[in-house]
């Protein structure tokens, strides 16, 4: 395909060689897929949600380096805790080959303000974190940042581990997973507008019912509650068979003419 795909397609992004060691996950994320159905336009601005290790920095930086946009890396803020910036530091010299453009790196957290200069961004991407915003208590002020960052009619694509609307809804989401009306009332709430919804990213095997949540599958296989010792006896092979969670894709836009500009 990498020799076949146009230098600067999604496709060349998805098939790069320096993407070896990613794409067995693919067959669970589906990159070119999520990114066709969001219409991200890769000659923006395009903010990513805490890319964490950079599994979509891979596709999207040399993307949208190829086609002369700007790619956002919105990292949790160090505040001086060196932990997190030995992280951020080691995610910008990760990034550092010239394939992967200038990433431009800003702060987003419960106390941060501007994610970029208001309305001007084009999108804003976010996979697998409502649940974090929402255990650490700032879901609202995430949304609201983003509505804050995107141009009229930008776009917000999102991607999170899914909650059955008969299962109940913790506000903190210590399962790690979310009800899709939950997230859209979260976005609207905001000011955004629902245009899509897919099933891309579903996977029916998935109850959402797992001893230690989400992470009770693949790529964690958690074994025993978070913060204590692995347990060698507990068995992996029935929550490796599900693979990883089921989840929602849902494309928002932030409507050309709002009352709240």
């Amino acid at each position: 395909m990498s020799t076949e795909a146009q230098t600067g397609s999604l496709a060349w992004a998805v098939a790069g060689e320096w993407r070896a060691d990613a794409v067995t996950r693919d067959v669970w994320r589906h990159p070119a897929e999520t990114l066709e159905f969001f219409g991200v336009d890769p000659s923006g601005t395009i903010i990513e949600i805490w890319p964490a290790g950079g599994w979509y920095t891979q596709v999207l930086a040399p993307w949208i380096a190829a086609n002369d946009g700007t790619y956002v890396a919105a990292h949790f803020p160090a505040d001086g805790n060196a932990q997190t910036q030995a992280f951020i530091d080691g995610y910008v010299e990760r990034f550092s080959a010239p394939l992967f453009g200038e990433i431009e790196i800003a702060a987003f957290g419960p106390e941060t303000g501007p994610i970029v200069p208001d309305g001007s961004a084009d999108a804003v991407l976010t996979f697998r974190n409502v649940h974090n915003w929402m255990a650490r208590g700032f879901a609202e002020k995430a949304f609201a940042d983003f509505y804050a960052a995107l141009r009229p009619g930008g776009i917000l694509g999102v991607v999170e581990h899914r909650l059955p609307a008969s299962q109940p809804q913790d506000p903190r989401a210590s399962s790690g997973y979310v009800q899709e009306d939950y997230v859209v009332a979260l976005a609207a709430e905001a000011g955004f507008e629902l245009v899509n919804a897919s099933e891309i990213n579903a996977n029916a095997a998935d109850t959402a019912d797992h001893p230690f949540g989400v992470w009770t599958l693949p790529p964690v296989l958690r074994t025993s509650p978070r913060g204590e010792e692995p347990d060698p006896d507990f068995d992996t092979a029935p929550y490796e068979s599900i693979g990883e969670s089921d989840r929602m894709t849902l494309l928002f836009r932030k409507p050309e003419s709002s009352g709240q500009e």
